[in-house]
């Protein structure tokens, strides 16, 4: 049965409290999904352990099928609209929030072992924006990428703001962080990817480009890319645009160059 919250200081729904905030530090092994199509997506995954949901009184009739799917040990906190935006610090319109837990991430060795003889991984350089990172894993789901590989200044997909741009993508592509971008080349080289960096100085134009049966498609920042000693250790593609304008936005660009190496199977 849902559980009243009447009080925002009430120590059940301290995990939902100033969530921004905590967006910012952190939440250990744990983070915040936010709104109904984000929630259904996360109901459907195993990899991850949902914890509790904090719902606004006027989502509980729409949201009933969700509810009984989950376990029975699972509490479901509901509150009026004032004291839930009370509770996470903002105006909360979606009035739908759950706290999940994370498992630890493989090595990009095993990560990469586990992957099909036939796989399409994507790898990401510097993206340190929420809203590209959830953008690129809305691509990854959409065109069937096995997995994304991060380096250590790409930013956490499983931020909230990143879950929620990516409509739940970041919940069903598996991903793994690399100790830096040069170990992310040397583990994809290892592992038989040919690897495909995308730059506006690319040598190839993607349209051109055959798919190997393991592809890794690396993306760099918007503004710096990727950096030259990497594109001089890799396989450059870019995409030909008109009038000499040589910028895309870098989620934009993962879609078309993911459709194109996908078409094939789609």
């Amino acid at each position: 049965m849902p559980i009243a919250i009447s009080d925002p200081d009430d120590p059940r729904i301290e995990p939902y409290r100033a969530v921004r905030e905590r967006d910012l530090v952190g939440r250990e092994h744990r983070f915040i999904a936010e709104g109904e199509v984000v929630l259904r997506v996360l109901l459907k995954q195993r990899r991850f352990a949902i914890e509790s949901l904090l719902l606004a009184e006027n989502r509980l009739e729409s949201l009933g099928d969700a509810i009984e799917s989950l376990h029975e040990d699972v509490p479901v906190y509901t509150a009026g609209r004032q004291v839930m935006d009370a509770i996470v610090g903002f105006p909360i319109h979606r009035g739908v929030l759950a706290v999940a837990r994370r498992k630890p991430l493989p090595s990009i060795e095993n990560f990469l072992a586990g992957m099909p003889p036939d796989a399409l991984v994507v790898g990401l350089v510097g993206l340190a924006n929420h809203d590209n990172v959830g953008g690129i894993f809305r691509n990854a789901a959409a065109f069937g990428a096995q997995g994304v590989l991060l380096d250590p200044e790409s930013c956490d997909p499983l931020y909230r703001k990143a879950i929620r741009v990516s409509v739940g993508g970041a919940l069903v592509v598996p991903f793994a962080r690399s100790g830096s971008a040069d170990a992310m080349v040397r583990a994809l080289q290892s592992a038989s990817f040919e690897i495909l960096a995308l730059s506006p100085s690319g040598r190839e134009i993607l349209s051109q480009v055959k798919p190997s049966r393991r592809t890794a498609l690396l993306l760099g920042a918007e503004g710096p890319g990727l950096p030259a000693d990497l594109l001089d250790r890799t396989r450059t593609v870019s995409i030909p645009m008109s009038g000499g304008f040589d910028s895309l936005n870098v989620a934009t660009t993962s879609g078309i160059a993911l459709h194109h190496l996908t078409s094939r199977h789609l």
